[in-house]
């Protein structure tokens, strides 16, 4: 029987699209067909893969108008912002192709007379990309370019929330000639996900969600000895110094709060603040919030668009209403936000004060517009604060004293320590988390070791 899935834009309700989800005999075909085209995918010069990869970055961004408007319909983030994604995706993408000719060229250990030896690294073969809603392109740019890039052939499965991103990939792809079945696009529910994942055909998965998510994934693959790379959750905390630029710190940390609804793996949820600065930066941090507009997407004007379900809202929803109950303070009036109905997927901000570590909203992840805010009277109190938690996957320091960051982020337990800066990916730098935060990495060169294996080459001369 064929099953259909339909996507339900938060926007209004509507129904903005539906999708024929895979059969059995899909998945087969589909990893056959990755199979037959990986060889001569594999062996083409490195150069031809670059040179047909950027073609499709090219023809990727020349659709950007209308990626941002389909982004902006299918989860809601303000048609202002959406084009961010469509910019970051090829600013990602051609870093990781420039890298590719140093990351994947031959290693050379010291020579010996008679012997030429080296060791190389090659393609993994299928490389499965399990992609999610909240920024459908630029999660699985980190893996598929880098993994084509390196002679993998990869098949994605992207979030029912945000389909048409299959779409534009494979357009992207067709019109820059890449060649038949080394990319495709498959619709699965989670059953059918799990049968795709555990199959010897696949070498490795990368699945960027939730925690519960990357279970799943590990429990799939839990008979195989396939790879996998996991981005899950985040409780990202930040720590502002009584030396911070207060300016940039309240600008910078409202937008790593709010950008996309708080809907972002790396989002800020939880600031410490040092008392010197806390009153100063409190108020100016209310000050920009309210200062936000809660609205349609659509709206030009609009800089905080609804959260992706109504059933995502009323979670964050709670979380502030049990802090609330146990002492916190909530310093936004969601009056001053109409837009704001119980029921719907619109929530205003929230800036929560008189915190502590007891409460949910400071250890579950929130993935919405919410933000808890406390003071420390110490760098030693802030860094053991920022390590109490499950997760681990970024931690930002805003302060003066470049050696002070520097020390405090070798204390600090996350994949990523940024100074001055939050919510950002630079991909010439590895991204990685610890804890509940995930495993493995993608970006820079070190990303390019996740999606190729070791062969060594000892060529013994008579």
């Amino acid at each position: 029987m064929t099953k259909y899935v339909q996507t339900i834009s938060p926007i209004d309700g509507h129904v903005c699209g539906e999708q024929r989800l895979a059969h059995l005999e899909d998945i087969d075909v589909a990893l056959d067909k990755a199979v037959q085209a990986g060889s001569a995918w594999a062996k083409m010069d490195l150069s031809k893969r670059l040179e047909i990869l950027e073609k499709a970055v090219a023809a990727f961004v020349a659709m950007g108008d209308d990626i941002a408007a389909e982004i902006t319909l299918q989860m809601g983030r303000p048609i202002s912002q959406s084009g961010g994604e469509v910019t970051g995706f090829a600013d990602r993408a051609r870093h990781m192709l420039a890298l590719a000719p140093e990351a994947l060229k031959d290693i050379q250990p010291e020579p010996i007379e008679g012997v030429a030896r080296f060791v190389r690294r090659v393609p993994l073969g299928v490389v499965v990309v399990l992609a999610p809603w909240n920024y459908p392109y630029l999660t699985s740019v980190n893996a598929i370019i880098p993994a084509l890039a390196a002679g993998n052939c990869v098949v994605l499965k992207v979030s029912h929330q945000t389909p048409l991103s299959a779409d534009r990939y494979q357009e992207a792809f067709g019109v820059a000639g890449l060649p038949d079945d080394v990319f495709q696009t498959v619709h699965m529910d989670h059953a059918l996900t799990e049968y795709m994942i555990s199959d010897e055909r696949v070498d490795y998965v990368n699945f960027t969600g939730s925690v519960a998510g990357g279970h799943a994934v590990q429990k799939a693959l839990s008979t195989t000895f396939t790879g996998s790379g996991l981005e899950l959750g985040g409780k990202d905390a930040a720590y502002v110094r009584g030396d911070a630029d207060l300016g940039v710190a309240v600008e910078s940390l409202v937008d790593g709060a709010f950008f996309n609804s708080g809907q972002s793996c790396c989002g800020i949820e939880r600031i410490y603040v040092h008392e010197d600065v806390y009153d100063a930066f409190v108020s100016a941090f209310v000050d920009v919030t309210n200062g936000y507009v809660l609205g349609d997407p659509r709206d030009e004007k609009t800089t905080l668009g609804p959260m992706v379900r109504t059933q995502n809202a009323d979670f964050v929803r709670s979380q502030i209403e049990d802090a609330i109950k146990d002492g916190a303070r909530a310093l936004i009036d969601p009056a001053h936000f109409p837009k704001n109905k119980i029921g719907t997927p619109y929530l205003a901000p929230q800036v929560l004060v008189d915190v502590n570590h007891g409460m949910r909203v400071m250890r579950e992840e929130s993935f919405g517009p919410v933000v808890g805010i406390q003071k420390v009277q110490s760098d030693v109190e802030a860094v053991t604060l920022m390590n109490d938690s499950v997760f681990g996957l970024t931690a930002s320091i805003w302060t003066k004293d470049e050696a002070i960051a520097r020390s405090l982020g070798d204390d600090v337990q996350t994949g990523t320590v940024f100074m001055n800066r939050c919510d950002y990916l630079d991909p010439a730098l590895a991204w990685s988390g610890v804890k509940q935060s995930g495993r493995g990495c993608t970006l820079s060169t070190v990303g390019y070791e996740m999606l190729t294996r070791t062969k060594s080459f000892h060529l013994k001369r008579t």
